[in-house]
């Protein structure tokens, strides 16, 4: 299994859930790792953002593809594939 992404604080304080935001505004938004650094979680939204090759893919599709998982059941590491 590959090493875990870092994700820099700094860019995670600015990382903000794009369907929390919509709905309910900046802090309601706000992202907490999941995994070890694989999984972005929105506890608002129930999004959840995969982390690959140390880019977090923040898509409003791919967010809403995991919401029904629950969050020790996602994948580590994500799977590679778009949704």
């Amino acid at each position: 299994m590959a090493d875990a992404p870092q994700l820099d604080a700094d860019l995670l304080d600015m990382l903000r859930c794009p369907v929390a935001r919509q709905a309910q505004g900046d802090e309601a938004a706000r992202m907490t790792v999941a995994h070890g650094g694989w999984w972005l979680v929105n506890d608002t939204s129930g999004c959840k953002y995969p982390v690959r090759n140390g880019i977090p893919h923040m898509l409003v599709e791919e967010g809403q593809h995991w919401q029904p998982v629950d969050v020790e059941d996602l994948p580590v590491p994500p799977p590679e594939e778009k949704i």
